[in-house]
């Protein structure tokens, strides 16, 4: 007797839309309760997205199982991260937290130094700056007004980041943990990480999946290499120029590039109290002439990183303001800490790619228009080619503009050998 296979009946609108907000009030409820679980899942995402091709080129360059060469990726990393915490880690959390507290100190005693600046001369070569001439009470005041609330962020950051010491190397093992199961078990493909099936939506799902992966990735690996830039300049021209504390103050520099504006603001206000207050001044200089070479000759590499190094490695991926990017950093902040300021802007990038995806089906045009490849900007090879062919260009004009006077100039003599000739 044959039994009779009966088909699972459908569900009414009514209750896909009752189990969808259930299941949305669930994981909003899991998010608000395990909140601080969010930082480090996004990082397990953040590091096997990374190292993915990594790994990828290690087994196919030794001809190695994908597990195995996950396993000798790891086993460097650790490798890595333990010399790192030997060789440098307590020299730098020191140097961080003596930062704070001297930072602290100088700004309880802003009032003190003003005070006694504003009955200073200063003698920058043959100018002569009298401080008396100022009326610095008013100036006190706005300094506190701004300085104080910008200052105390950032000890408090920095203090996070040295304090938490044990807080950190446990939460590095549980990412570490957690990244090398997910990239073992994903066999070696970037889309067993993460699969999304929505019957009729496949091909959306695709190309938002290489949108995601273009922003994630150009940012991420170019923001990256751009703070380990910064951080290895600073960490060579500050200690070459005797400035306290070089090692925090370049980690400052280097987080300063996720975000626009204010980070290297902070940056440079911290070089400017700690440069122009430390007790020892290098080369005889005094402490204003000290401060302004320091402030400035940092001022001129972020110029330059900015203006011919990041456009280089970014190549203008994310498409977002700066100023839309240090809003949502300033937000990503106060929900996620450091990690929120470092992913703020390929975050906000996802927020309006996304926005546009369900704006656009919402009026039933195509989420995906066709868009323009923007060249990227000239490099620094390009730009001075192209001084060089402006000046040759300019002195050959000059030069064409000359030759026909000498040309008159030489016809003279002929001309008047034939007018004798002809006589």
């Amino acid at each position: 007797m044959t039994q009779k296979s009966t088909a699972s009946p459908r569900w009414s609108a009514t209750t896909k839309l009752l189990i969808g907000l259930v299941v949305l009030g669930i994981f909003t409820f899991l998010i608000y309760r395990f909140s601080n679980m969010v930082g480090p899942l996004l990082m397990i995402f953040i590091i096997t997205y990374l190292l993915h091709p990594l790994n990828a080129l290690i087994a196919r360059g030794l001809r190695i199982p994908w597990k195995a060469s996950v396993n000798i990726l790891f086993l460097l990393i650790v490798i890595i991260l333990v010399g790192l915490l030997t060789l440098g880690g307590v020299g730098l959390a020191g140097q961080i937290q003596n930062l704070v507290g001297s930072i602290q100190g100088i700004v309880n005693d802003l009032p003190r130094y003003i005070t006694q600046l504003s009955s200073q001369t200063f003698t920058i070569g043959p100018y002569e700056l009298d401080m008396r001439t100022f009326d610095l009470t008013a100036i006190n005041q706005q300094l506190l007004t701004y300085i104080e609330p910008l200052l105390g962020q950032t000890g408090n950051l920095l203090g996070t980041v040295a304090g938490s010491a044990a807080g950190f190397i446990g939460w590095t093992i549980f990412v570490l943990t957690v990244s090398y199961f997910v990239m073992a078990e994903s066999s070696g493909l970037r889309e067993d990480m993460l699969k999304v099936e929505i019957p009729g939506f496949t091909e959306d799902i695709r190309r938002l999946g290489v949108e995601l992966s273009r922003i994630w990735n150009a940012f991420l690996r170019g923001q990256i290499l751009i703070f380990f830039i910064a951080l290895v300049i600073y960490s060579i021209l500050l200690p070459a120029l005797s400035v306290r504390y070089a090692l925090g103050i370049a980690l400052m520099a280097g987080l300063a590039k996720f975000l626009p504006y204010v980070g290297p603001a902070i940056t440079w206000v911290v070089m400017a109290l700690v440069t122009y207050f430390q007790p020892f001044k290098p080369f005889g200089l005094e402490s204003l002439p000290y401060m302004l070479i320091v402030v400035i000759s940092t001022s001129i590499i972020d110029w330059f990183m900015d203006n011919f190094i990041t456009p280089r490695i970014m190549a203008r991926t994310l498409k977002v303001h700066p100023a839309a990017v240090l809003v949502a950093a300033l937000v990503a902040a106060n929900l996620l800490g450091l990690l929120g300021v470092i992913i703020a802007a390929p975050f906000l990038a996802t927020a309006l790619l996304l926005g546009r995806y369900i704006t656009r089906k919402m009026f039933d045009l195509n989420p995906f228009p066709p868009t323009t490849v923007e060249p990227p900007p000239p490099g620094i090879r390009e730009i001075m080619m192209n001084l060089v062919h402006f000046i040759g260009s300019r002195f050959n004009t000059n030069r064409n503009t000359i030759k026909p006077i000498k040309e008159k100039k030489n016809e003279q003599p002929a001309k008047r050998h034939a007018n004798r000739n002809d006589r």
